[in-house]
């Protein structure tokens, strides 16, 4: 039903579904407990929601601490994204490291990120839907990013739109990480 695939930071993956075409359209399946609980991944999903962007928005790096942490895991329903994670978690042999991806709705694929990461994307189409599904709920308190300019990432484009939020989170080299890798 969903093929995994590792990628080079701990706990990460890029998820395959199985996709069904037909001369009616498409149907994809994100999501199913047993298969998940099956892989080792998360099945205990809280919350669900999706950002709406135009081409050249950047969202990102997002992530929420300690006690709010979750696992995340998200997909592009319309248009593509180029997404982006970064490890932040203490003695990970991959502590810093980013890594980008490509999701879209013509691929169908997905990522499930695990706890201790920055995710963030840009918007690489005209516009693009990301759905997220996250275990824990939505913490104002705990919720946070890093700057996505300070990160080793070559993003697709120079001026990304972005909030002001985003603009000035801490860039990594000075953010004190709550994470510990296990």
């Amino acid at each position: 039903m969903f093929a995994l695939h590792a990628t080079s930071i701990d706990g990460c993956f890029e998820v395959q579904p199985k996709i069904l075409d037909d001369h009616r359209g498409r149907f994809v399946k994100v999501f199913h407990a047993g298969a998940f609980a099956d892989l080792g991944l998360a099945d205990n999903f809280s919350e669900e929601y999706y950002s709406h962007s135009r081409s050249g928005v950047l969202r990102g790096m997002h992530f929420q601490t300690p006690p709010a942490d979750h696992i995340k895991m998200v997909y592009c329903v319309t248009g593509a994204v180029f997404d982006v994670v970064v490890d932040l978690r203490v003695g990970s042999p991959t502590f810093g490291h980013a890594q980008s991806f490509v999701l879209s709705a013509d691929k169908g694929n997905f990522l499930y990120i695990p706890k201790g990461l920055a995710h963030g994307f840009c918007v690489t189409s005209a516009t693009a839907t990301l759905v997220y599904k996250v275990t824990s709920v939505y913490s104002p308190e705990h919720d946070t990013g890093v700057l996505w300019s300070s990160i080793n990432v070559t993003w697709p484009i120079s001026d990304p739109i972005v909030s002001e939020r985003d603009a000035h989170f801490l860039p990594l080299s000075q953010f004190q990480s709550p994470f510990n890798y296990d």
